[in-house]
Formats: C-alpha cells, structure tokens, sequence
C-alpha cells in the first residue's frame, strides 16, 4: 500500500472514530431539540409560518456558531494539538504576557470559570441523552411508561460502574454506531421532507429573522430551546487532541452536519402535517414497525454521547490537577497505549450521584432540557473571548481582520443564547450555574492557598546557594542517596534541616529534586530532565512534563544518566511532605481557610502522585499557618 493510501486509510479511520467520540453529545440533540422548542412552557403555536420560522432559526445557529465558529475558526487555535478551556486558557495567558499583561488575572479566571462549567454539563449530558432516548418506550409500548425512570438509572448506574475499565474495549465500537445514528437521522429526515418539502423554505434566514421582528418576546424565548440543538459543539475543540483537526471537520462537514440538518428539516414537516407530532416528534419520524429499533439505536447512541462527556470530565480534572488548580487525586490510566485514557474514582462517583439525583429530581427530559444549555452557553462566551484575545495577539493581520469580525458576531449570538438560557434559572437552570460556581470556587481557592503556601515557604526556606557554599560541605556522611522533592529549585526544603536536626548528617549523595508542570501538553523525552551539578555528591535535577501526561520520577531519574549521574535506585529514599494548615490570619477568609484545609486532606499524597516505590518514601509533616 502506497504512503498516500495508507495515509487516506488512517484518516478515514479517525474520522469515524470521531464520530463516535467527538459528535455523540451533539448528535443526539434531536431527540429533544425540536421538541422542547414546541413544548407548552415556549406557548409557540405549531403552526407551518411557526415551524418554518424555528427551523430557520435552528438550521442557521448550528451554521455560525458550530459549522463557522468551532468547526472552521476554533480548531485553528490549538495548544501544541490539544483543545479544551483549560489549554485555550494556558494558550491566551503565553500571548497575554505579551500583548495584554495587565489582563493575566482576568484570563485565567474566565478559563478557570469556562472548565468549572464544564461539570454541569458532564451531569446533564448523561441524563438528558439517555433519559430522552428511553422515552421513546412510551412511543412505541405505553403500558411500560412507568418503567422509563428505572431503565433509565440503571442504564446510568451500569455505564458508571464499568468506567474503570475504560472505553478502550468499546471504542471501536463507537464510531460504526454514531456512523448508523447519523445515516438514520439523515434518512428518516428525508422521507419526511418528500411528503413535505415546503419546509425547505427554513433554508433561508429570512423567516428567522421575520420572526424575531414581529414577535422579539417569543423569540427571545425560543433562543433557548434552538440553543439545545448546539450543545456538545463544544466537544469538538475539547476534543481535537484525540484526532486532530481534519478529521473532525470531515467528520462534521461529511456527515454529521447534514444528517442533522436533513434531521430537523424532518422533524419540521411531521409538525406541519400533524400539529399533535410535538409529543415527540423524533420518534414519530420513524414507521411504527421501526420504532423498537429506534429506541435501542437512539439509546445506544445517547450512552455513547454520556461516554465522551464522563472521559471529558476526567480530561479536565487531570489538566487541573497539573495546572495547580486542584489537590491530587488518584488517577488511573486504563489504556497501554493511549494517555488519554484515564479514569478518576472520585470524580466518577461524584458524576453517578448527581446524574442519578438529576433523574429522579426532574422525571422526564422536557424537565431536564429547562437546566440544559446555561452552563454550556456560558462556556461557548469565555471560548470566543479568549479566542478573539490570542488571535488579537498573534502577528497574522490578514487572519486577524477575518477571524476576529466573524467571533464578534458568533459571540453576540452567544450571549443572547445565554441571556435567554437566564429564563429558565426558575425551572432548574439555577442547578448548573451553582454547581459550576461551586468547582470554580474550589478550583480558585486550591490555587490562591497553594500560592500562599509557596510564598511562606520561600521566606523561611534557606537559598540553596547559601547552603551549598556555607553549610554542605561540613555536613557529616552516611551511605545511600537521598531525594528531596523540592515546589522551587532555589530553596532547600525545610523536610533536609528535620533531618539534619535529628540525625545530624546528609546521605552521600544529595539530590534536589522539581518538577515543572508546562502549558504544553507532552514534554519530549529528550528534554524530560535537566541535571546540575551544585557540589561533589550534590545536584538539582528538573523533570519536565506537559499538562497531560502522568508524573513518573523514577523513570525520570532513569533518564539522568546521560548526564553522567547514574542513580542507584534500590539505594534511594525519597523525602516528601505533608502539610498541615493549622490556622489562617488575615491572608484567606475564613470560610475559604477552612474549605482549602479540608482540600489539603483529601489531596493524595505526593509519593502515590509521582509513582515513587512505596516502602522508599519517608513522608515528614510539616505545619504551616496562613
């Protein structure tokens, strides 16, 4: 096989592993879309002047805002090829300090917002998705509508419980089941349009925009329902590391974009020819005899989307946790061959309690789709905004003159999507703007503590300069080598001065050990570690490791031989700390002081983070007060 074909080989394949992947949130937004739209809470009449006007309206958001925004201009904006708020955030923040020093701070608490809201989407997207898609029961066999609820949870609960061992096994299986659920909707859209094909006149903007003219309070409500029809759109930067970028535009520009489309047109002309149809007009797209297989595929289709929501949550948390916004979890990668593939036990459970919670708080998708869209929206904003920011900052004027008019837009839009999402804080959307500005605190609380914690340790910490020019050298040896994980390579960790005081000597070989966590997100193997030598027998080593990867020191220090030091590490004893917050003064507010204490106590300890052998570490507690 030539390089050419196998290269068109391998980027098929990525594409309909994106499919499966990237698109399944989005994907099964018609199962609820259209019909929240139409639902008695909107009072927006299923007449064909209606339905056209909402049609127009759904067809030319997913146009600007995923097709042109996220699909077209976003994907350009990578971080070293990874996506996300987080690496979007990391990305402003590098041109920022250039262009815009002043804003650091404002940056990094928008991208901070951005990922926080993130969670609310990672617990609505599973109970939406499945819930809408078990509905259909009630469709196709009423006397098991009572059933829908508990199908429901246990379809969640048993997709939870088996996240541990990772999508790997299954997600092969992902991409050739979103490529049927895509090929479905498209077709099932079609044989409706034939019957009625006067609702291709939603192609053009004129009956949106018509609409919101003569009825701006009905439309300004309606924003909130197309909005649905936009949810996971996000997905598709957040998950560009996985593929890359072209295979998700071909994916999208393919076959996802008008199957969806060819989906709600669909929808539309069932609703013109019988008004009643807004029941659920999905599934009474589909043939009776169909309906059954509907349901199953529609179902399968919504666990996958769930599936690509959970990992994304566990992605966030990881780039967190290396970024210092969160104390370190157990992370547990599932895959041997991919990174990505990880699984987060407390961030599981968290997730499987408030989904659960969710069902059986709002009993039906109608109800969930009122809590739906806030926290994304809100997403969408920061997105475009620290998007305009680096593409201000970047030196192409030609992309900036096109990018930077066309985000502006997309972003005005974005807003109203949000203001009228406000609507429905009443019915449930106050649920993800809580939970989203609850992560947020914890995320900006652990970061603002563990600052305070670094500047104190600095102003008692001794130079490591005076120390190897005035203290080293007249320090008695014993045998073995020592290894102090050092937050700051100028300072001597206070964990060597206990020692000292105790058993008054140094191991005869001393090692100060940092790692550096960069806004990059894979560090090369060649510049994994830096070594220098500061005394005979003493030195400073420097791990490097990207916001996405796993920590693993002992195989870092394996690398140090090429510069001469080689590490003998079954004679290697690694000192760490553990700290205490025993009371805070005036640098936190209480509340905060407290809350970031109790975050001290859950966050793993360093030796477990890094991979050190267990019955190699010394751990010494040290008390700090703030």
């Amino acid at each position: 096989m030539s390089g050419s074909a196998a290269s068109k080989q391998s980027l098929g394949a990525l594409s309909l592993a994106a499919l499966g992947v990237v698109y399944g949130d989005i994907g099964t937004s018609p199962l609820y879309a259209v019909k929240e739209a139409f639902s008695p809470s909107h009072g927006l009449a299923p007449t064909p002047e209606n339905v056209i006007s909402a049609l127009s309206a759904f067809i030319w958001a997913i146009t600007l805002i995923v097709s042109v925004k996220y699909v077209w201009i976003v994907l350009r904006f990578d971080n070293k090829g990874e996506g996300g708020d987080l690496a979007l955030q990391a990305l402003a923040q590098r041109h920022a300090r250039r262009t815009f020093p002043n804003s650091m701070k404002y940056i990094m608490s928008i991208g901070v917002l951005a990922a926080a809201m993130f969670y609310g989407d990672a617990i609505l997207t599973p109970a939406i998705s499945v819930l809408s898609a078990v509905e259909g029961i009630s469709i196709a066999t009423p006397q098991f509508e009572h059933y829908i609820i508990p199908i429901t949870l246990g379809i969640l609960i048993t997709l939870f419980l088996f996240q541990h061992q990772g999508s790997a096994r299954v997600g092969k299986l992902f991409g050739p089941i979103m490529l049927a659920w895509f090929c479905t909707l498209g077709l099932l859209g079609i044989q409706s349009i034939l019957q009625t094909p006067e609702v291709l006149k939603a192609i053009s903007p004129w009956y949106a925009l018509k609409f919101t003219l003569q009825h701006p309070v009905a439309a300004f409500i309606l924003l909130s329902a197309v909005f649905l029809s936009l949810t996971g759109g996000e997905a598709l930067y957040a998950d560009m590391g996985h593929f890359g970028a072209k295979p998700i535009r071909i994916a999208w520009y393919g076959l996802v974009w008008p199957a969806l489309t060819l989906n709600y047109f669909g929808q539309g002309a069932l609703i013109i020819r019988d008004p009643k149809a807004t029941e659920n007009p999905f599934y009474l797209l589909a043939p009776d005899e169909f309906l059954i297989p509907m349901v199953i595929l529609a179902t399968m289709a919504a666990i996958i989307a769930s599936q690509a929501t959970i990992s994304g949550a566990y992605s966030v948390t990881s780039q967190a946790i290396r970024l210092g916004y969160l104390p370190r979890l157990r992370i547990l990668y599932t895959s041997d061959h991919s990174q990505g593939q990880i699984y987060i036990p407390s961030v599981n459970w968290f997730l499987l309690a408030g989904v659960v919670a969710l069902v059986l708080s709002f009993q039906s998708s109608s109800n969930l789709a009122a809590a739906y869209g806030v926290a994304v929206s809100g997403s969408m904003v920061i997105t475009t905004i620290l998007v305009i920011i680096v593409a201000k900052a970047r030196p192409n004027q030609r992309q900036r003159n096109i990018i930077i008019p066309i985000m502006l837009v997309a972003g005005f839009f974005e807003v109203m999507f949000y203001i009228s999402n406000l609507t429905k804080i009443g019915h449930g959307g106050w649920l993800p703007l809580v939970l989203g500005f609850t992560i947020f605190t914890f995320l900006v609380t652990w970061k603002k503590g563990t600052d305070l914690i670094h500047d104190q340790r600095r102003k008692i910490n001794m130079p490591m300069r005076k120390f190897i020019t005035q203290e080293y050298e007249n320090l008695p040896r014993i045998e073995g080598t020592a290894v102090y994980l050092s937050s700051n390579p100028n300072l001597v960790p206070s964990r060597l001065f206990y020692n000292l005081k105790h058993y008054k000597a140094v191991h005869e070989t001393l090692i100060f050990l940092h790692v550096n966590f960069d806004e990059i997100p894979y560090v090369e193997e060649n510049e994994r570690v830096i070594v220098t030598g500061l005394a005979p027998g003493c030195y400073s080593i420097a791990a490097q490791y990207g916001f996405r990867e796993e920590p693993d020191l002992t195989q870092a220090m394996k690398l140090c031989n090429q510069y001469g030091l080689n590490i003998n590490l079954e004679d290697t004893t690694f000192f760490v700390a553990r700290t205490t917050i025993v009371e805070c003064e005036t640098a936190m507010p209480p509340w905060q002081c407290k809350l970031f204490r109790w975050m001290v106590r859950q966050s793993e300890s360093s030796g477990t983070f890094f991979n050190l052998p267990p019955n190699q570490v010394v751990e010494i507690g040290t008390q700090v007060s703030l």
